[in-house]
């Protein structure tokens, strides 16, 4: 088994990019998840509920953040200012706003007032204590820090989807990307689908990882990040076959041991 992609998103609920190799910090790969929109009443903003936030793509580089967008020239981002409390889950947390310029971009991407946020201190938001420890930090991710998929499920999932158009007289869909579920780290060679399931740990490279739990999926994989059009799947599907506790499941969460790096091609190994 082997690392097979790498992915950060720099801001939440916004375009990803690929990475050939990745540093791995206590609350996540380095510029993972950092900034977040939010609305004039100060309340986070996700493609969930806007999907045109898909549009928008985000870099790091030199420690500037530049943003992309069919609707504008690319802006460099400011220097964080004023501090606010963002409800993220059921913390709340003190994030530093970025600015007029970059609120008046995001608002005109979405056409509607917005904000952007950065978490400038990631040591500020613990990990839920069912599933970590007292010491563990997540940046902005929906609840820790690394989230892995492997390519095996994912085609068994999409197998699963085209017989499910079958059996409902549907037009063959086409499969769906792994872009879909916002990994961080997604894994190729994996010998049965969802073995990652019974992972407690593994190791990726050099650098050793907790397994928290599964990855609980929401109506974000049902969105195209193409075209920004809602569908109903994997949700359908996954009712169908991956079904328990009241939610449905794809992927594993993680938690480093130890910061370090990984990169494309190391080997993974569950201990």
């Amino acid at each position: 088994m082997r690392v097979h992609a790498l992915h950060v998103y720099p801001i939440k609920s916004t375009q990803g990019h690929d990475l050939d190799t990745a540093e791995v910090e206590p609350w996540g790969l380095a510029d993972d998840r950092r900034y977040l929109v939010v609305d004039e009443r100060g309340e986070m903003i996700t493609a969930r509920q806007l999907p045109r936030l898909l549009a928008c793509r985000a870099e790091v580089a030199g420690g500037t953040l530049t943003l992309t967008g069919p609707h504008a020239d690319p802006l460099l981002v400011r220097p964080a200012a004023a501090m606010t409390g963002v409800t993220i889950g059921r913390t709340v947390v003190e994030l530093r706003d970025c600015g007029d310029e970059a609120a008046a971009w995001l608002s005109a991407l979405l056409d509607r007032p917005a904000r952007l946020k950065w978490l400038d201190d990631p040591t500020r938001r613990p990990v839920n204590p069912e599933y970590g420890r007292p010491d563990d930090r997540v940046s902005l991710a929906d609840g820790y820090p690394l989230h892995l998929t492997t390519t095996t499920s994912l085609a068994q999932l999409n197998d699963w989807i085209a017989e499910t158009a079958i059996e409902r007289g549907e037009d063959l869909p086409d499969p769906l990307p792994m872009r879909r579920f916002r990994p961080n780290v997604v894994v190729d060679g994996v010998t049965k689908p969802f073995a990652e399931d019974h992972w407690k740990r593994v190791r990726i490279g050099d650098l050793d990882f907790r397994v928290t739990k599964g990855c609980d999926r929401c109506v974000l994989t049902t969105i195209d990040p193409g075209t920004y059009t809602k569908g109903k799947e994997p949700i359908r599907t996954l009712s169908k076959h991956r079904r328990w506790d009241g939610k449905v499941w794809f992927g594993i969460n993680l938690i480093p041991d130890a910061p370090g790096h990984i990169s494309l091609g190391a080997p993974v190994t569950p201990l």
